[in-house]
């Protein structure tokens, strides 16, 4: 054992899991998870029970696999509305005064919206939405920054029975049109524009340009946010302020709860943006589920997961906290700007108490060092999150010391758009490891299994999912036959997710890489993570990307793409130390075939790291849609490093 954590007796006995076992008589945290997945049908009923929501009709049955469990439909004939128990549900509770979220812009300006002022705004749009001539399973595209009008728009297309079509607020016309054109969606809401790093984004400008190539869309509703003039196209464009003049009423659909509420898009391995389909009872019930038990939110609590609402960590915080009667922050702005302190300033400024991050982002502040941290007290803090990509133990260490100031653990989180969250996570309960999982969340019956698809402990396995999940996508947007070959088709008769993990001697999980990305080297396996925590450990390095290419005597050989702390150190002297460290500590048979000094490396907008991109970039192979990163400059950079 060696654990770095140990959750104190106070935060064990107050911990919401601890109150779920108290009250079912379960002991420890093995008996629930063993009982939560081999009984699904008692765990999801527990768990609504406890959560006390309002069903328009009442279900008949939990869940159907008539048709097979992946496609498994959940609460039968039952009828129900996230954003009606989102709002209404708490105001009519007596909560109306409660603060829904709190807002902070890049420029400093910040306030705060109470549930009784989000539904009152919500029921305006609505309205404007209605006079507009929406109908019902309209698809409407999001296209804004993280600004309070997001969190408007979100709740009142699903009020009224829409279906939500987030793009992150980064993107280029291409990938915007993309997903409106392949949603076939009526409406757009966006903005004139935002400001990142004190620069202008033209953002209406680039959805217009988006426009030309979809032909489905009629409406866009554009909120003024700065005094910059923009091209303005009547009756097609509407400003915001126009749209939710009109008196609030109480306007709701009693959505059906296998009703689609939203798609989001995630990129697939072949490049090619996959929809995915969620539900009013799946997507917000285990988003909400997964923060009550995992995140432990409390009702004073304020979460914040620095994101945006095209990545599903944005609509997760959104109606999971709305769900659970909590508070959640948002951020418009660039987290390390005017400096590398924003971030922690603003927990101190608005009384932060869980806040979600990457390794990315705690990667790019460590070469900033210590008096960034020091310079504010982050005594609000008592949980830290983390997704989208695995830690490396030195900076998952600093970060329990350093900003959870040894008191906070963090709870480690994966899973995905397709799942509604976690597969895997921590509880702030047990002991915690470097990087690692505590096992499956709660409900979710998860193992490892070798090629075979028999269990396997102690070395590198595919996850799968054996039982299905209220969450679970219904599938990809108009293409059912990919959504069976990316999941189904590997194992039969489970849902094999595409990560690479092990589970150690003490039962801890970790995830190693996707299982495309493992590399096969003399026949032994190999996550690219474990090679990338060793490049870490230099003290040059910053971060690092492995990946596998043929070789003619060992079948796959590694090559290394490092991210130096200062770019001069970069030379072949150490490049033959990082060399000499992988084979000290691996083995020669690891050797990388190379390792390239680059300036950074392709990311998506939630920070993972496409390791297929620079795969093929190594191998001149064509790339495909790369829609989905924020830096498609440094494949142009790699490449011409390679000629």
């Amino acid at each position: 054992m060696s654990y770095i954590w140990t959750p104190s007796q106070n935060l064990i006995d107050e911990a919401n899991i601890t109150a779920f076992m108290r009250k079912h008589g379960i002991e420890n945290y093995e008996e629930l998870i063993r009982r939560s997945t081999e009984d699904i049908a008692w765990f999801w009923r527990s768990f609504l029970d406890e959560m006390n929501f309002v069903w328009h009709t009442p279900y008949r049955k939990l869940f159907d696999t008539e048709q097979g469990w992946a496609w498994t439909k959940w609460f039968i004939g039952g009828k129900f509305n996230w954003v009606y128990n989102a709002l209404d549900r708490h105001i009519e509770n007596g909560h109306g005064d409660k603060i829904a979220f709190k807002w902070e812009s890049e420029d400093g300006n910040y306030g705060a919206m109470t549930y009784r002022e989000l539904l009152e705004s919500t029921l305006r749009l609505c309205a404007g939405l209605r006079e507009l001539g929406f109908e019902p399973g309209d698809r409407v595209g999001i296209y804004l920054p993280m600004i309070p009008e997001i969190i408007v728009a979100v709740c009142a297309v699903s009020r009224i029975g829409g279906i939500l079509v987030p793009i992150f607020s980064g993107f280029g016309p291409d990938a915007i049109a993309t997903r409106l054109r392949h949603a076939q969606a009526r409406f757009l809401i966006t903005a004139d524009g935002f400001y990142r790093r004190g620069k202008f984004v033209p953002m209406k400008k680039t959805a217009d340009e988006a426009l030309k190539r979809v032909h489905s869309l009629e409406h866009v509703v554009v909120v003024k946010k700065t005094n910059i003039s923009i091209p303005f196209s009547e009756p097609r464009d509407v400003w915001w302020d126009d749209a939710i003049k009109h008196e609030p009423k109480p306007d709701l659909v009693a959505t059906d709860a296998e009703a689609p509420y939203m798609i989001i898009y995630t990129s697939g391995t072949t490049g090619r943006p996959k929809g995915t389909v969620h539900v009013h009872t799946g997507f917000p019930l285990k988003s909400a589920q997964d923060i009550h038990q995992l995140f432990d939110l409390k009702p004073h609590d304020t979460l914040f997961w620095i994101t945006d609402m095209g990545w599903m960590m944005g609509p997760w915080e959104v109606s999971g906290v709305l769900l659970l009667g909590g508070t959640f922050f948002i951020y418009d702005g660039a987290p390390n700007y005017p400096g590398p302190d924003r971030v922690w300033a603003m927990v101190d400024r608005h009384n932060i108490t869980i806040l979600g991050l990457t390794p990315t982002f705690i990667r790019a502040i460590l070469p900033a060092g210590l008096e960034p941290v020091n310079k504010h007290s982050l005594e609000s803090l008592r949980i830290l999150g983390s997704t989208g990509e695995p830690w490396n133990p030195d900076p998952w260490i600093w970060t329990i010391k350093h900003i959870g100031k040894e008191r906070c653990p963090i709870i480690n989180y994966s899973g995905g758009t397709e799942i509604s969250g976690g597969i895997l996570g921590c509880v702030p309960i047990l002991p915690l490891k470097p990087g690692s999982f505590h096992g499956p969340v709660p409900g979710m019956d998860a193992d490892v299994v070798d090629d075979e698809g028999k269990p396997v402990r102690g070395e590198p396995g595919e996850l799968i999912l054996k039982k299905p999940w209220p969450g679970m996508t219904r599938g990809f947007w108009q293409d059912p036959d990919r959504y069976i070959e990316t999941y189904w088709k590997k194992l039969h008769g489970v849902w094999t997710h595409g990560d690479l993990v092990v589970i150690d001697a003490d039962g801890y999980w970790y995830i190693l890489g996707r299982s495309d990305d493992t590399l096969k080297v003399a026949g032994k396996r190999l996550g690219p993570a474990e090679m990338e925590s060793l490049l870490v450990e230099h003290p040059a390095v910053k971060e690092s990307a492995v990946v596998g290419v043929p070789d003619e005597i060992k079948g796959e050989v590694p090559v290394c793409f490092v991210v130096l702390k200062h770019e001069e150190l970069a030379g072949d002297e150490l490049k033959k130390e990082l060399y000499t460290h992988i084979t000290h500590k691996l083995g020669k048979a690891f050797a990388p075939r190379d390792v390239l000094f680059v300036p950074d490396l392709p990311k998506t907008r939630n920070a993972k790291i496409m390791r297929r991109l620079l795969r093929q970039v190594y191998r001149g192979e064509e790339l495909g849609d790369t829609s989905s990163l924020v830096n498609p400059e440094v494949l142009d950079y790699i490449r011409t490093l390679l000629q």
